[in-house]
Protein backbone atom coordinates (compact mmCIF):
# COMPACT_ATOMS: atom_id res chain seq x y z
CA UNK A 1 0.00 0.00 0.00
CA UNK A 2 1.67 3.66 -1.23
CA UNK A 3 1.54 6.30 1.67
CA UNK A 4 -0.79 8.13 0.16
CA UNK A 5 -3.32 5.29 0.73
CA UNK A 6 -1.99 5.27 4.21
CA UNK A 7 -3.19 8.98 4.94
CA UNK A 8 -6.22 11.10 5.45
CA UNK A 9 -7.67 14.45 6.35
CA UNK A 10 -9.78 14.85 9.25
CA UNK A 11 -12.26 18.00 9.47
CA UNK A 12 -13.44 19.39 13.00
CA UNK A 13 -14.91 22.57 13.91
CA UNK A 14 -14.51 25.14 16.64
CA UNK A 15 -16.50 27.77 17.76
CA UNK A 16 -13.60 30.17 18.75
CA UNK A 17 -10.24 30.53 17.08
CA UNK A 18 -8.71 30.16 20.87
CA UNK A 19 -10.63 26.70 21.57
CA UNK A 20 -8.94 25.86 17.72
CA UNK A 21 -5.45 26.81 18.21
CA UNK A 22 -5.48 24.85 21.87
CA UNK A 23 -6.53 21.86 19.85
CA UNK A 24 -4.29 22.00 17.28
CA UNK A 25 -1.55 21.93 18.96
CA UNK A 26 -2.72 19.40 21.56
CA UNK A 27 -2.97 17.09 18.50
CA UNK A 28 0.14 17.73 17.15
CA UNK A 29 1.87 17.53 20.62
CA UNK A 30 0.28 13.89 20.86
CA UNK A 31 2.00 12.76 17.93
CA UNK A 32 -1.98 12.32 16.48
CA UNK A 33 -1.10 15.00 13.31
CA UNK A 34 1.84 16.05 11.44
CA UNK A 35 0.01 19.18 10.65
CA UNK A 36 -3.14 21.19 11.53
CA UNK A 37 -4.45 24.29 9.42
CA UNK A 38 -7.26 27.07 11.11
CA UNK A 39 -9.60 28.54 8.85
CA UNK A 40 -12.21 30.96 9.66
CA UNK A 41 -15.53 29.86 7.97
CA UNK A 42 -19.35 30.46 8.54
CA UNK A 43 -21.54 27.59 9.18
CA UNK A 44 -25.23 27.46 8.52
CA UNK A 45 -26.73 24.25 9.59
CA UNK A 46 -29.97 22.91 11.52
CA UNK A 47 -29.99 21.72 15.37
CA UNK A 48 -32.94 20.92 17.69
CA UNK A 49 -35.16 21.88 15.23
CA UNK A 50 -33.64 25.36 14.59
CA UNK A 51 -31.28 26.68 11.50
CA UNK A 52 -28.75 28.33 12.61
CA UNK A 53 -26.03 30.54 11.76
CA UNK A 54 -22.32 30.56 13.17
CA UNK A 55 -18.59 31.64 12.98
CA UNK A 56 -16.78 28.84 13.22
CA UNK A 57 -13.13 27.36 13.18
CA UNK A 58 -12.19 24.78 10.29
CA UNK A 59 -9.54 22.25 11.23
CA UNK A 60 -7.94 20.25 8.84
CA UNK A 61 -5.89 17.52 10.35
CA UNK A 62 -3.46 15.51 8.68
CA UNK A 63 -2.69 12.25 9.94
CA UNK A 64 -2.63 8.37 9.03
CA UNK A 65 -5.49 6.49 8.57
CA UNK A 66 -4.42 4.30 11.42
CA UNK A 67 -4.74 7.12 13.84
CA UNK A 68 -8.26 8.47 12.96
CA UNK A 69 -9.80 6.33 16.11
CA UNK A 70 -7.11 8.04 18.58
CA UNK A 71 -7.99 11.35 16.68
CA UNK A 72 -11.86 11.06 16.79
CA UNK A 73 -11.59 9.87 20.57
CA UNK A 74 -9.35 12.87 21.37
CA UNK A 75 -11.65 15.51 20.26
CA UNK A 76 -14.83 13.98 21.85
CA UNK A 77 -12.35 13.90 24.86
CA UNK A 78 -11.65 17.53 24.38
CA UNK A 79 -14.55 19.26 22.39
CA UNK A 80 -17.65 21.16 23.65
CA UNK A 81 -19.88 20.58 21.21
CA UNK A 82 -22.50 18.12 22.21
CA UNK A 83 -21.98 16.24 18.76
CA UNK A 84 -18.63 17.58 17.15
CA UNK A 85 -17.91 17.41 13.64
CA UNK A 86 -15.59 14.78 12.69
CA UNK A 87 -15.07 13.70 9.07
CA UNK A 88 -12.29 11.64 7.70
CA UNK A 89 -11.14 11.59 3.65
CA UNK A 90 -8.53 9.78 2.71
CA UNK A 91 -6.13 11.09 0.56
CA UNK A 92 -5.68 9.30 -2.48
CA UNK A 93 -3.14 11.38 -4.32
CA UNK A 94 -0.40 14.21 -3.78
CA UNK A 95 2.93 15.14 -3.63
CA UNK A 96 4.67 11.59 -2.08
CA UNK A 97 7.71 13.43 0.05
CA UNK A 98 4.77 15.66 1.59
CA UNK A 99 2.04 12.33 2.08
CA UNK A 100 5.52 10.31 3.45
CA UNK A 101 6.07 13.03 5.68
CA UNK A 102 2.84 13.20 7.16
CA UNK A 103 2.65 9.45 7.81
CA UNK A 104 6.62 9.39 9.36
CA UNK A 105 5.46 12.70 11.47
CA UNK A 106 2.31 10.46 13.41
CA UNK A 107 4.21 7.48 13.68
Amino acid sequence: MSTETKTCVVFTTCPTEDDAQTLARALVEANLAACVQITGIVSYYRWKGAVNRDQECLLLIKTRCSRYGAVEEFIRKHHGYEVPEIIRMAIDGGLPEYLNWIYETCG
